[in-house]
């Protein structure tokens, strides 16, 4: 598994800038991060949150990501390679992040530093929202440019007639399943969603259920759990340990739905009682 995971050449395909090759899952993860701070910033601004709190989390959030990434991949995927090869631990253009091991040690220290600065947490986790959907959409399009996190190969089966369609796709051919594109797709139409529910909130057209701060940030954590499990089903690549048979991803997804799921409800009764 280890040999699978880190006999390669860094992150391909490369562009260059002024003679320098740069992975072009870089130029995506930067951009995510780009997009994401200049939509936080106008999001945030429009609804009165502080610039400086903002730029202060983003930071917070930007670092331990990076971090946590990096470390649940160490750890959780591939320890007993870097037991063997320690000083490859620090070889971050030869791959190896997980996007789960970023986002809940991000969302941790995110957490930590508001309650630090005695901020109301509810409010800011339906501000990121959004932001976390398109983020993670624009992460999986550098998965789809890099050819990371690729799908099984199925066989079409015959009597399908494709090829009166598509001539590329005769009865019997093989085609490997667009993971990634499918969570670039199912990513976004969450985002839509989400926007959806929160001008529904702002017009006060949102049912009884689903109007309390913090409830569009649990629907995205439950919505993210299920298109994950999906994508994980159809996943061909290695991925470390697999706990009676299911990715460790798998089995975060569905802690994730369970308590997201938990905490919605729980809000969701507190407006029922408070209305």
């Amino acid at each position: 598994m280890g040999a699978q995971v880190h006999d390669f050449s860094g992150f391909l395909p490369v562009v260059h800038v002024a003679g320098i090759p740069i992975p072009i899952y870089f130029v995506f993860t930067t951009l995510s991060f780009i997009v994401g701070l200049l939509y936080l910033v106008s999001r945030g601004e429009a609804r009165g949150f502080s610039r400086n709190m903002m730029l202060d989390v983003s930071l917070v959030i930007m670092i331990s990501g990076f971090i946590g990434s990096r470390l649940f991949h160490v750890f959780v995927e591939e320890p007993s390679y870097y037991l063997a090869h320690p000083f490859h631990v620090f070889d971050i253009w030869r791959g190896g992040f997980v996007w789960y091991g970023g986002a809940l040690l991000a969302a941790a220290s995110g957490v930590l530093f508001l309650k630090i600065k005695n901020q109301e947490i509810a409010p800011w986790l339906d501000l990121f929202a959004p932001i976390g959907a398109l983020g993670y959409a624009i992460g999986r399009m550098a998965c789809l440019a890099t050819g990371c996190c690729f799908g099984r190969i199925y066989t079409l089966p015959s009597g399908l007639g494709l090829d009166a369609v598509f001539p590329t796709l005769v009865d019997g051919a093989q085609i490997r399943f667009p993971t990634q594109a499918f969570s670039v797709v199912y990513e976004l139409l969450v985002l839509a969603l989400l926007l959806k529910i929160e001008s529904m909130q702002r017009r006060k057209e949102a049912p009884l259920w689903i109007r309390q701060p913090g409830q569009i940030f649990f629907v995205w954590l439950i919505l993210h759990g299920i298109g994950r499990i999906l994508m994980e089903a159809f996943r061909a690549d290695p991925r470390g340990p697999e706990p009676s048979g299911f990715s460790v991803a798998t089995w975060l997804s569905l802690g994730l739905i369970v308590s997201a799921s938990w905490y919605f409800s729980r809000y969701a009764r507190a407006s029922r009682l408070r209305d």
